[in-house]
């Protein structure tokens, strides 16, 4: 029984290792556990930890409370409201004011009745409205004119005439006044020449100091605030189109009004509206040329505080004046950002 259990078991093939190691190897060793970790069982996540600044419960910044809270918008707009009813809201309040209390009594409008029956306000407003009109148109075509010129038609020093329309945009009003009176005042050179050449004891020309001369000085120097828009428009326009309606056989005058006319109406506007601004509220033309007969409203207003010291009656022409630049003021704005500007 012993024999046949030894024979049985001689039998029986040994267990061979598994393929690439080596017989007699050591057992592999048990696995690893990561870094960090401890050998028995691996150790829970360490806590979130909270942003820089925040305590840990409820992320509620350190050092202030719980129950802080950021001041609303509204507050901000607080300091740059206060400096502008200081600056310039009371100011025209005292204005207003002023124009409702008359200085010998009456009525809240007894102020505004006798200034509105005066002929002297009625001329003022009169020549006010036709000056600014006509300066307009007048800047207008010259303005549409020169820029045409400038942008279309190539000549030496083109964009150094360009760049002086920017320079000469900064000059005060006065100044192109002067430079009037020195051409064509009654001393100017213009009446120097007549004179020298005919023997004359003055010269022809004394437009200067009429409306005439006012329109004239007014033309000259809001002409560039005119062109400066246009240029920009026409830098911007599509020269084939202009190729294309040449080749077309168009003439100059037909693309000009045409193709050119339509795509500067916005600029046009835009530059019209804001010399139709500022020719209404034009004093200093006025002043240096001298023109006697022409009252303009800034004209009453400078004569009716300064000379007559009628600061009721200054003020209501004031206060009308105020009302037609703001409402001309709310059309320019209205044109311009429809013109993109």
């Amino acid at each position: 029984m012993a024999e046949a259990t030894r024979r049985a078991a001689a039998a029986v093939p040994a267990q061979q290792p598994p393929s690439g190691e080596a017989q007699g190897s050591a057992p592999a060793p048990a696995p690893q556990s990561p870094a960090g970790l401890k050998d028995r069982g691996s150790a829970p996540d360490p806590a979130p930890q909270t942003p820089a600044g925040l305590d840990g419960a409820g992320g509620t910044p350190q050092g202030t409370g719980q129950g802080t809270r950021r001041l609303p918008r509204s507050v901000w707009a607080v300091p740059p409201v206060v400096v502008l009813a200081l600056v310039f809201l009371y100011p025209l309040g005292l204005v207003v004011q002023q124009s409702l209390t008359p200085e010998n009594g009456g009525g809240a409008f007894d102020a505004y009745g006798s200034v509105f029956a005066s002929a002297s306000f009625r001329e003022a407003l009169g020549n006010t409205v036709w000056l600014a009109v006509g300066a307009t148109a007048g800047c207008l075509l010259l303005g549409f004119t020169l820029a045409l010129i400038i942008a279309f038609v190539p000549f030496p020093g083109a964009r150094g005439v360009a760049k002086f329309i920017d320079v000469f945009l900064s000059f005060p009003s006065f100044l192109i006044t002067l430079a009037l009176l020195f051409i064509y005042g009654t001393v100017g050179m213009a009446n120097g020449v007549w004179t020298d050449l005919t023997g004359a004891a003055e010269g022809p020309f004394h437009f200067l100091s009429t409306p005439w001369g006012v329109l004239l000085a007014e033309i000259t120097y809001f002409t560039p605030f005119v062109m400066r828009p246009l240029l920009a428009a026409f830098s911007q326009l599509d020269t084939a189109q202009l190729e294309v309606a040449a080749g077309l056989g168009a003439r100059p005058a037909r693309i000009v009004r045409k193709v050119i006319l339509p795509e500067a109406l916005p600029a046009l506007a835009a530059g019209g509206s804001l010399v139709l601004v500022m020719c209404l509220n034009e004093f200093g033309i006025v002043l240096f040329t001298g023109a006697k007969d022409v009252t303009t409203l800034p004209m009453l207003i400078y004569g009716k505080a300064i000379l007559e010291s009628d600061y009721s009656a200054a003020c209501v022409v004031a206060v009308v004046n105020i009302a037609i630049s703001v409402g001309l003021f709310g059309l320019y704005r209205v044109v311009s950002k429809r013109a993109g500007a």
